[in-house]
């Protein structure tokens, strides 16, 4: 009899600690186990996902071999179902249920990035950007008077005005949000460049210097020779000659040039065709760097008013007059001695 009253007294003491001791069991498996993926993966969470919906991804996309009510009790527990922020998180093999919460909770997501490359038109920036996998593409046609409407600038001709750089951005950033950021990031680098510009410049606005930007850009890939051929444009200028540039002539038949530009086109007539118009084209006709911007601001001085190709490391031979230039044509554009 006293036995029998003795194990009915201990008896809820005995299936409190066998219970105690299975809780502390699993919230030591919950708090050491790690996720069942091979290698990491990149997590989703979407604007608007609670915990609920969260725990069940983790779950069904077989990241982790913890169920979803588990999940939730933790999430609760520790105060974190209202703090986990929609994003991409990279999740790896190794992390566990807490490693994998404080992630969600930190916001820290993955950033992808994304170069715009020094040289490219703003309609080719539109088009990657259109294609780009990790971009929430908003804009109905992938074109630039529609992208410049979206950014509330219609009456603005958007060529040139993006800044070549690499930038680094969540997924779900949108198209415009993306193109907005290079667009005032050019904005804010002109604007500076603009200020220490070199004196007696024969330039009447910040959009002119883009124009000249844009052209020094195509004519050359080599950095030192950025302020040379920016010397020669210029002296141009003040002389009142003609650019004759053919970065501009192509420009103005893009959607018929075949890559081979041949003397006819140097005569037909376009806004952008410096050989027959006088003075600046309408428009850059490209996404010009930051060095060619200075480079447009401080010219090389000197006496050149003459470039030719060598076709050697992409370098070119200066002249100061036409003589020696047509002499500098021969010998690397004609092969002739």
């Amino acid at each position: 009899m006293k036995n029998t009253i003795l194990l009915k007294t201990l008896m809820p003491a005995l299936l409190a600690a066998v219970i105690c001791t299975y809780i502390v069991i699993q919230y030591n498996r919950f708090m050491t186990t790690p996720l069942s993926i091979a290698e990491p993966v990149a997590f989703v969470v979407e604007p608007g996902s609670n915990l609920k919906r969260v725990s069940q991804q983790l779950y069904e996309q077989n990241i982790t071999s913890i169920t979803p009510i588990h999940l939730r009790i933790y999430g609760r527990v520790n105060d974190l179902a209202s703090k986990i922020k929609a994003g991409e998180y990279e999740l790896s093999p190794s992390d566990t249920l807490p490693e994998v919460m404080n992630k969600l909770v930190s916001g820290k997501v993955i950033m992808n990035s994304l170069t715009i490359v020094e040289g490219m038109t703003a309609q080719s920036l539109i088009d990657v950007v259109a294609a780009h996998p990790k971009i929430k593409h908003t804009i109905e046609k992938a074109e630039l008077s529609e992208v410049m409407k979206a950014l509330g600038k219609p009456d603005v001709e958007g060529e040139g005005w993006f800044l070549p750089e690499t930038y680094h951005f969540p997924t779900g950033t949108t198209d415009i949000e993306f193109l907005k950021r290079a667009y005032e990031q050019m904005q804010t680098v002109l604007k500076q460049a603009w200020e220490y510009r070199a004196k007696d410049l024969p330039y009447e606005s910040p959009y002119e210097v883009l124009i000249m930007a844009s052209i020094i850009e195509k004519e050359t890939a080599v950095a030192d020779e950025r302020p040379e051929i920016a010397g020669v444009f210029v002296r141009r200028l003040e002389k009142g000659m003609r650019l004759q540039t053919d970065p501009t002539v192509i420009y103005g038949i893009r959607k018929n040039f075949d890559g081979n530009l041949r003397k006819k086109d140097l005569r037909t007539d376009t806004p952008y065709n410096t050989y027959t118009r006088s003075g600046l084209p309408p428009t850059p006709i490209c996404l010009p760097s930051r060095e060619s911007i200075n480079a447009a601001l401080h010219p090389a001085k000197g006496n050149s008013l003459y470039f030719v190709a060598t076709g050697i490391d992409g370098r070119h031979i200066f002249s100061s007059n036409l003589a020696d230039h047509n002499k500098a044509v021969r010998k690397y554009q004609l092969n002739k001695q």
